[in-house]
């Protein structure tokens, strides 16, 4: 890569030594980056050109050049190679060529181009967020979640193919959960797309879905989370929906209610008793 790097360097140069001598110069295409979520594969680069264009240049590493037909002699920075890259297993070389503009021609021996860094499509591409569904079970004991797999931009055998589709036994979801207004998290690995977990009854969980392709580096593992989603909290034991001191509180409201009642009454009766003591005395 480094000897890649240099190489590129000094023919650059005699590139740019030689169009000064000619009087034309083409500037390089600078952060040449790729792009990619759930397989819609985006080359990109800058800056946007003004008396020049570019042409990307893409091939199997080893194989032949190839151009995409809208990615030739653009006034664009950028190029859709999703349809390019259908062998998504093999790993892409990609160039970017400063060219001049269409219908003009330029008299430099070799144009220059800046080089991307290889990319696969099966390794790289980012995995985009799934959605979900909850059920909760009649005894409130046991959440299922039902995950539908993300769909990618590949299309084959009339239709759009779903993760499960590319990457088969490959793809897992990693599936964090927690009870509703805590802090405390816990995740477990599917390998399918429903996963049933055991709860406390009646409490309402909070979750969020990440694909997971275990086949990959670390670092590229894991995929957007999905939007968080919580259950409906069902009918739970009174010592379930309070804390400790809360229930203490409670009964000591309770205690301070009933002993005021208590006095209310036996004030009144006492008050009664005087009155009628009065009543009954002889003049």
């Amino acid at each position: 890569m480094l000897e890649r790097r240099i190489y590129d360097a000094v023919l650059f140069s005699f590139f740019f030594l030689i169009g000064e001598i000619s009087g034309t110069t083409y500037p390089l295409a600078r952060n040449v980056t790729w792009s990619s979520l759930n397989f819609k594969t985006i080359l990109t680069w800058g800056p946007t050109p003004t008396n020049y264009s570019y042409t990307v240049e893409y091939s199997v590493v080893g194989g032949n050049q190839q151009r995409n037909p809208h990615c030739i002699r653009t006034m664009t920075t950028e190029c859709d190679l999703t349809n390019s890259l259908d062998k998504i297993k093999d790993t892409y070389s990609a160039v970017v060529v400063s060219e001049p503009l269409p219908g003009m021609s330029s008299d430099l021996p070799e144009l220059p181009y800046t080089r991307a860094e290889r990319f696969c499509p099966y390794k790289d591409s980012s995995i985009g967020k799934p959605d979900f569904t909850i059920d909760v079970s009649k005894d409130k004991r046991k959440i299922t979640l039902n995950i539908t797999d993300p769909t990618s931009a590949i299309y084959a055998d009339n239709k759009f193919l779903t993760m499960r589709d590319i990457f088969m036994s490959d793809l897992k979801y990693k599936v964090w959960y927690g009870k509703a207004q805590t802090s405390g998290k816990r995740f477990k690995d599917t390998e399918t797309s429903q996963i049933v977990l055991d709860v406390d009854k009646g409490a309402s969980y909070c979750f969020t879905v990440q694909a997971y392709i275990i086949s990959r580096d670390p670092g590229k593992q894991l995929g957007e989370s999905s939007q968080m989603k919580c259950s409906p909290a069902g009918d739970r034991p009174f010592y379930e929906e309070y804390s400790i001191g809360a229930i203490v509180g409670i009964i000591f409201v309770i205690i301070g209610l009933v002993c005021a009642i208590v006095l209310a009454v036996v004030c009144c009766r006492r008050r009664k008793r005087a009155r009628n003591y009065g009543k009954d005395d002889p003049l």
